[in-house]
């Protein structure tokens, strides 16, 4: 049997789960064995809050999965969502000269770690799950790509900590263990969807790539190939099915039907409805356009903003992105999968993570849980040079 990677992506309406093995070349997509969900239960906004009733979701899920790949799950990454990600910037510098002044692996590894050391007075309750370079100095001078090799007395880095709360962590890999299977690894669910849905250009120009969800929104913001912000908002498409059920005083499936364009025939005023959708719509992207002030990146992201989630199926979300942001707008697509997947952009969490556990047997090597959340992102960078869309 060839060797296959499992991804499950646990949000709070549904629990999705990606069975995907190599392609013959590494340039070539993997082939999706199988695809599953299950409803979520347990979960508010991204939060597990009974872990019985989570782990339970996710077993079945699987189930489904490994029925239809006909595989026996053993082993899986997990994305992780919700309110509680978040982002801490932290800088270190430490000497050169014990080494003979030569930056090594062992002294970038321990500048990573000295920052994230620097920032422990604000990881109360947290847990760091990927520590990003942003920018290395040796002797106070900006380097350009890799620092290995150059030499120097002071190696200096600016670092970004995305985090969760640690409480939510441990409950996470608890049902998910719980359900039978180890956790390999443990990933921003806005990092997993970017491997599979954003390409080095975009990520180079500068570029947001915004995952709707059912209560929450989140963002990942690229510039120079590198994540340079992540954030998550407490609002998600949800809001605007609720309001369209409270003003036409219809029921929610319904109300959800009428968000994505399916009910044909409606009574319900176009004008008035579009109106609503509009207004959900601004109010999130009001929310992406304050960030972008905030870290300096407003309307200076020339490959725009890439929409994905279950949000991404409203009318119009695209075009009222670019109305809002005046950024370039799409909706997001999996990239460089045959159309015979039938695999859209809403399973690009759980796809992501079995697209970063084969990057990391492509470079043979083998992590630790801890070692994997600390250096995830330095390592899918180095492993997924061929397998980017």
């Amino acid at each position: 049997m060839r060797k296959f990677y499992t991804g499950i992506d646990i949000g709070t309406y549904h629990v999705k789960v990606v069975i995907a093995t190599p392609a013959e070349s590494p340039d070539l997509p993997m082939n999706i064995l199988a695809t599953s969900t299950a409803g979520s239960r347990g979960l508010r906004h991204g939060y597990i809050i009974d872990t019985k009733e989570a782990s339970k979701a996710i077993r079945e899920a699987i189930g489904r999965a490994s029925a239809a790949a006909r595989v026996k799950v053993q082993s899986a990454r997990v994305g992780v969502g919700g309110v509680g990600l978040d982002e801490i910037r932290s800088t270190a510098e430490i000497s050169l000269t014990p080494a003979g002044g030569i930056v090594s692996k062992a002294l970038l590894d321990r500048a990573l770690y000295e920052s994230e050391k620097r920032a422990m007075s604000r990881l109360t309750n947290r847990t760091v799950i990927h520590n990003v370079p942003l920018e290395y100095r040796v002797d106070g001078e900006k380097v350009w790509g890799s620092p290995l090799g150059l030499q120097g007395t002071k190696l200096a880095v600016d670092t970004l900590l995305v985090t969760m709360l640690s409480q939510h962590h441990d409950d996470l890999i608890e049902a998910v263990e719980n359900a039978g299977v180890e956790v390999e690894g443990v990933m921003a669910s806005p990092m997993a969807a970017s491997l599979v849905t954003l390409n080095k250009a975009q990520k180079t120009a500068g570029v947001v790539l915004a995952n709707i969800g059912a209560e929450t929104l989140s963002i990942l913001i690229f510039d120079e190939d590198t994540p340079v912000s992540l954030k998550v908002f407490p609002i998600g498409s949800s809001s605007i099915t609720e309001m369209l059920a409270l003003s036409f005083q219809i029921p929610l499936p319904e109300a959800e039907s009428l968000k994505r364009g399916g009910v044909t025939g409606s009574d319900i005023p176009e004008r008035k409805m579009q109106a609503i959708l509009t207004a959900q719509l601004k109010e999130m992207y009001a929310l992406i356009n304050a960030h972008l002030k905030t870290i300096g990146r407003h309307r200076l992201l020339p490959a725009g903003i890439v929409i994905t989630g279950g949000g991404a199926g409203v009318t119009s979300a695209s075009e009222i992105a670019r109305l809002v942001l005046q950024l370039p707008a799409q909706v997001g697509q999996i990239g460089a999968l045959p159309r015979s997947a039938n695999v859209d952009a809403t399973w690009a969490v759980a796809y992501g993570l079995c697209r970063w556990a084969h990057a990391e047997d492509l470079e043979g090597r083998t992590h630790t849980l801890g070692e994997v959340m600390g250096n995830a992102w330095v390592s899918i960078k180095r492993g997924m040079r061929s397998l980017l869309p």
